[in-house]
């Protein structure tokens, strides 16, 4: 039972990226990342995203995958980790064949450590 355990948490583990490996990649010219504000809310709502970050609602996204490169890794963001879309998005991406990763703390995470964002 212990080792299912492990084996279960490393799964879910593996579908996070933390914000320093993010921000740190981001900085780079040739960087592999590219960031998806995935969170299904009006402009009034959504007051800011992550510097850089393409909004691209998790309700959309399997409509657009022909416009993303395969080449690129994707890093997906919602409201906060509680939430669903992220999850939802990854999902989509993953089925999908491209890679991957939700970003842990979501939004709510990388503004409350003071991280780039850029007002909409």
């Amino acid at each position: 039972m212990q080792t299912e355990k492990i084996s279960l948490l490393k799964t879910y583990l593996s579908l996070y990226i933390d914000h320093f490996t993010v921000l740190e990649n981001l900085k780079k010219e040739d960087s592999p990342y590219v960031i998806l504000d995935v969170r299904n809310a009006p402009a009034q709502v959504k007051k800011d995203q992550i510097k850089g970050a393409i909004a691209m609602p998790a309700k959309d996204l399997a409509n657009h995958l022909a416009d993303l490169d395969k080449s690129k890794i994707y890093v997906v963001y919602d409201w906060n980790g509680g939430t669903i879309l992220g999850k939802a998005a990854l999902l989509t991406l993953l089925s999908a064949g491209f890679e991957g990763y939700e970003l842990a703390g979501a939004i709510e995470g990388w503004k409350g450590m003071n991280l780039p964002v850029e007002t909409l």
